[in-house]
């Protein structure tokens, strides 16, 4: 009797050994909460998300284990946000260190060039406002920019260097997405991790009851994220 419950503790705990170290370094599930990223992403899809491409790093540490890849321009992201970091973001990184960027009249701009984004989505087109906090981009002004002139808005802002160590984050819901137009620049160190796939979504605006058992979008799993 003793052998038997000794073993089934020791499958117990390296079960939960492997789901640490799966958990930590290689893949983590997350929900998206928000319509910033819509059509590429819905609220209530179920992302599995790799860790190790970009290199995870060692909890409580700053270490971080080799990188497969660095994240590249197009690439949608999870991270923590300078402003939050307590919470997960995911964006499309759009400005990698010494890149450009301005936008005009929604139009994305980089390195002086039109950028193609067929991805992205506009739901308010009218409402091109001006949040206070966007003022955080005068300390990334590209040279020849007058400061005390310089009133970015929601769809007309820049032209923005990107520094060393800095990523610039645009939600594909360009209407609806709280990113680097407002909080500016992440770190390197804040990137958590690339999406895969899509592994469970369902309609949480649905009005039926129990809508995570009655309005799954079948269509939607196993699709991979891009």
């Amino acid at each position: 009797m003793a052998r038997w419950a000794w073993e089934w503790t020791k499958s117990i705990l390296i079960a939960f050994l492997l789901f640490v170290v799966i958990r930590t370094f290689l893949v983590e599930a997350f929900r998206i909460p928000t319509g910033s990223m819509e059509r590429t992403l819905l609220v209530g899809d179920f992302l599995l998300v790799n860790k190790a491409v970009y290199g995870a790093e060692v909890p409580g540490t700053h270490i971080r284990i080799p990188a497969f890849s660095e994240p590249r321009r197009g690439d949608i992201v999870v991270f923590t946000p300078p402003h939050e970091p307590d919470k997960n973001y995911v964006k499309r990184l759009v400005g990698l260190p010494g890149d450009t960027l301005e936008m005009r009249h929604k139009v994305l701009f980089r390195n002086g060039k039109q950028v193609s984004e067929p991805y992205v989505i506009a739901t308010d087109p009218d409402n091109d406002m001006f949040v206070p906090s966007m003022m955080c981009q005068l300390n990334y002004l590209a040279p020849g920019v007058d400061p005390k002139t310089y009133r970015p808005t929601r769809d007309n802002w820049g032209p923005l260097v990107v520094p060393p160590g800095k990523y610039f984050f645009l939600g594909d819901n360009r209407d609806d997405s709280e990113d680097s137009r407002y909080w500016c620049m992440a770190d390197r160190s804040s990137v958590r991790g690339q999406p895969m796939f899509i592994y469970y979504s369902f309609d949480p605006s649905a009005m039926q009851p129990f809508p995570w058992l009655t309005d799954i979008r079948w269509w939607r799993i196993g699709n991979t994220v891009h």
